[in-house]
């Protein structure tokens, strides 16, 4: 029960905030997909992609693969947050520990992350594809899977799975910080534990701060692969059709020779931005949904009970 609540409230946090912060999330990604060498750059800088929609009126084409990336979010953040409450709770069952220290919830959060990233990787390239065509040329999901092979669908994997660090070091940031902090808050109530079967919840300005740092931690540290990702994702945008994209040595050698050392951290700032404010506020709603939908799955699990008990009776 508590595996799927966490699921649940998990994948509508990551639902609303994708949808609220979609059109930056399109200008950071094609600000990151493009790789050129500096004199020749389109972009200078975010704003110029925002510039770009507006001055060729395809202010509409920053949510271009919106359902997409929706789709993808909602799933991936399920099944993340399922498996990560799920071997989370079958690791102190089975070690008998009343707590999970820093170590096993890396390695929990990273087990979720890997099984997350090989179901949803296909979509997410075909995200990346859509979000880095030109402005109102970007086609439906159907069409953009189907013109890539089954490998070419899972470009990226393997780099994908090395970003599985991303979410464990946010989420055991998260958790360690959320757990000091609620037990600092009932240790100045004076040790009065609620008799409620739900679990108690941050406030929502806390769970937006404790978001926002763990996040920016995260994000600071795998940048470089995130970058490389991009530009393996949307390789076959590019003008020049430089296959040796796809791969991650190509892509590392395509970086360091167009954009020198700084050119792995382009885009940082607006990375930082987009997924501190994502991360904020999917934990942020995650935490204030909880409650609700513990009430409304108990509620749920009596109805079916109830139900079940009076077909048997009858």
């Amino acid at each position: 029960m508590e595996s799927l609540v966490e699921a649940t409230s998990g994948a509508v946090g990551s639902l609303l905030s994708t949808t609220i912060l979609y059109p930056l999330d399109t200008c950071k990604t094609k600000y990151q997909a493009e790789n050129r060498a500096h004199h020749h750059q389109k972009y200078r800088n975010i704003s110029d992609v925002l510039w770009e929609a507006i001055s060729t009126r395809q202010v509409l084409s920053l949510y271009q693969g919106l359902g997409t990336k929706n789709f993808q979010s909602f799933i991936s953040q399920f099944i993340y947050f399922y498996g990560y409450s799920f071997l989370k709770r079958l690791y102190l069952k089975k070690s008998g520990f009343k707590s999970i220290g820093t170590k096993a919830n890396l390695v929990i959060a990273a087990a979720a992350g890997a099984c997350t990233v090989v179901v949803t990787q296909p979509l997410d390239t075909a995200s990346s594809k859509m979000q880095t065509c030109e402005f109102g040329k970007s086609k439906g999901l159907w069409e953009s899977l189907s013109e890539s092979t089954w490998s070419e669908s899972f470009d990226g994997l393997g780099i994908s799975l090395l970003l599985t660090s991303n979410p464990s070091i946010q989420y055991t940031a998260f958790d360690q910080l959320k757990s000091r902090l609620l037990k600092e808050k009932t240790r100045k109530r004076g040790g009065e534990a609620a008799a409620s079967p739900s679990p108690e919840a941050l406030s929502a300005f806390s769970a937006f701060m404790l978001g926002a740092v763990s996040k920016c931690i995260a994000t600071c540290i795998t940048y470089p692969a995130i970058r490389c990702k991009v530009v393996i994702q949307s390789a076959e945008a590019d003008e020049t059709k430089d296959k040796s994209r796809k791969t991650v040595p190509g892509a590392l050698r395509s970086i360091w020779e167009k954009e020198g050392i700084l050119g792995f951290f382009k885009g940082l700032q607006a990375q930082i931005l987009k997924t501190v404010l994502s991360s904020a506020l999917l934990l942020m709603i995650k935490e204030k949904i909880t409650k609700s939908t513990w009430i409304t799955m108990l509620a749920l699990k009596r109805f079916i009970l109830v139900t079940r008990s009076r077909l048997k009776s009858s």
